[in-house]
């Protein structure tokens, strides 16, 4: 679910690439309020997906090279206090996102030490999330939505309470 409010009503540190965008109120534009940081180490980034199952989670290089949409943003997190981070998109519309807590400083996706998180919040459990799970409608300003960050648990992937 997402929700169009002004960014200045969140007391959220926003980062990465756009964050004046999403400072400034100024869209297109996406905010995601990372929730349930395992630790302050790493990079957090935030991949914007066209809209579809067949291109969500698909290589960048791709992606661009047929000329689709595909964005990603990251920053190291601050090192206390809410953090939010901010993605421009390119028109209002439907698209996919992927968050991702890159502790470790590898391009590759590491199942025993990084988190990941969708728009719905639901449990990843042991299979790579859907479009469905990742989909977000992004209206003309900025869209601010609410990301919980899972992480390996146990026998497959949740947030940490």
């Amino acid at each position: 679910m997402s929700l169009a409010i002004a960014p200045s009503a969140l007391a959220a540190e926003t980062i990465g690439e756009d964050a004046a965008l999403c400072a400034a109120g100024h869209g297109p534009a996406i905010q995601v309020n990372v929730l349930g940081l395992k630790d302050r180490t790493g990079e957090v980034w935030l991949e914007l997906y066209p809209a579809t199952q067949a291109d969500f989670l698909r290589p960048d290089e791709t992606l661009l090279a047929e000329g689709r949409v595909f964005r990603r943003t990251r920053s190291k997190p601050p090192v206390s206090g809410e953090v939010a981070i901010c993605v421009r998109v390119p028109h209002p519309g439907r698209f996919s996102l992927m968050l991702r807590h890159n502790r470790i400083g590898r391009d590759k996706f590491s199942v025993w030490s990084d988190g990941a998180g969708v728009a719905t919040n639901r449990s990843m459990g042991r299979s790579k999330p859907t479009f469905e799970q990742a989909a977000v409608n992004a209206g003309p300003g900025v869209t601010v939505v609410n990301i919980k960050v899972q992480y390996l648990r146990g026998l497959g992937f949740s947030a940490i309470d």
